[in-house]
């Protein structure tokens, strides 16, 4: 696995944050945002493209694709891939963002609106496309098999996950790089946000990122990436890697709703939920946790309980849940992909961690939204993903017993 994150820039220093409760919250200092109404952001910090890849290569990407790049590495060099000792065309690569080079065209705009179409970065499409995450990662690791990217708004990284569960599935590839990526903390990208008044505006850090808590008041842009690398399990066990956990299931629906609210008594969500664990031979009762899309919006962290409750009947209220993005934001088309990172570690490690700033319940919502870290066996885990369009994307995870 491999993570870059508002808390740290590989996995290990991400996980630790998130048991240490640490957030990664702070003014924007991307550019001026005084006259926004949103002034707080969970920035990527202290990442220089340098120590992940040559220059000139970094130079050709958008901080999406570098972003991406560097987890990916990280997570080959987890799984210790050997690209001269595998058929590189049944090593592919499905790696998703949202909205890909968002810097890339204001950029380009101002040079076309204020010097004309001819001085327009001869890069600027390859620059700003959002495949272009998975094409380089492809090119710069040689991976020659199925090269995908699923934009599916804020389920794109689970979405590619599971496309990439189905791909092995179906033996259409040996190994996959799965993940995604994102880096919309723009002024385009803020302003936009905030115009759908689906930011928060708080600006304290502290309680700017408050899902499922009566108080919140919407969610707060993240950055980063996060890739896992699935494998055929007999492929792995051949080459005596450590296995960290097995996908075992993965559910999509869409609500065929709204463009931006999920379906308010969420009906497509619980679907997305129980077709994972359908897929995966799971009964409801079997599962314990659930690593929420638990943004901080109103009506998502409503309608996602609602889903839960749909999903679950009476055993909702025996389930652990809790929202990353309570630490590190949200990551947009990368926040499946990261939070798949949490599930794992937390499976690995018997921890639970806290939905950090939840502590005043909402009268609906009734359920176990960590306030506090368990430390407690996780042998299945079950990661939403809800994206505009009403995409509704659940991947189900089990400890791998050997």
């Amino acid at each position: 696995m491999g993570a870059i994150t508002p808390v740290g820039l590989n996995v290990a220093d991400f996980f630790s944050a998130l048991k240490e409760g640490k957030h990664g919250f702070g003014p924007i200092t991307r550019f001026d945002a005084s006259d926004y109404k949103c002034h707080v952001a969970a920035e990527v910090k202290g990442f220089d493209p340098k120590g992940f890849m040559d220059p000139r290569t970094a130079r050709r990407m958008e901080p999406f694709s570098q972003y991406g790049m560097a987890a990916a590495g990280e997570a080959l060099a987890d799984a210790k891939i050997r690209m001269e000792e595998e058929d590189p065309y049944r090593v592919g690569c499905a790696v998703g963002s949202g909205i890909g080079g968002l810097q890339a065209m204001e950029r380009e705009h101002g040079r076309l609106t204020g010097k004309g179409p001819s001085r327009v970065n001869p890069l600027f499409i390859p620059l700003m496309i959002s495949n272009m995450a998975a094409g380089n990662i492809s090119i710069q690791f040689g991976l020659k098999g199925k090269s995908l990217n699923v934009v599916t708004a804020c389920a794109s990284g689970t979405n590619s996950i599971g496309e990439a569960f189905r791909s092995i599935q179906h033996g259409e590839a040996d190994v996959m790089v799965a993940g995604g990526t994102e880096s919309a903390i723009t002024p385009l990208g803020i302003a936009g946000f905030c115009s759908l008044t689906a930011l928060s505006g708080v600006d304290d850090p502290d309680r700017c990122s408050l899902p499922f808590d009566k108080n919140r008041s919407g969610f707060v842009m993240g950055e980063g990436a996060g890739v896992l690398v699935l494998e055929e399990l007999r492929h792995a066990q051949k080459r005596g890697v450590h296995i960290y956990a097995e996908v075992l299931g993965y559910g999509c629906t869409s609500d065929a709703y709204h463009i931006t609210s999920p379906a308010e008594e969420g009906e497509g969500a619980a679907k997305a939920m129980l077709y994972a664990l359908e897929d995966g031979g799971i009964s409801p009762q079997d599962l314990t946790y659930i690593n929420a899309h638990g943004t901080g919006t109103h009506h998502n962290d409503l309608f996602e309980t609602r889903a839960i409750k749909k999903a679950f009947g009476s055993h909702a209220g025996k389930l652990r849940i809790n929202s990353t993005k309570s630490m590190v934001g949200h990551l947009l088309g990368a926040a499946g992909a990261v939070e798949l990172v949490a599930c794992v570690k937390q499976m690995e490690e018997g921890f639970i961690h806290q939905t950090l700033g939840y502590g005043t319940p909402d009268e609906e919502m009734d359920l176990d939204y960590c306030r506090e870290p368990y430390e407690e066996e996780i042998p299945y885990a079950l990661s939403n993903s809800l994206g505009f369009g009403g995409h509704n994307v659940s991947i189900l995870i089990g400890k791998y017993r050997g």
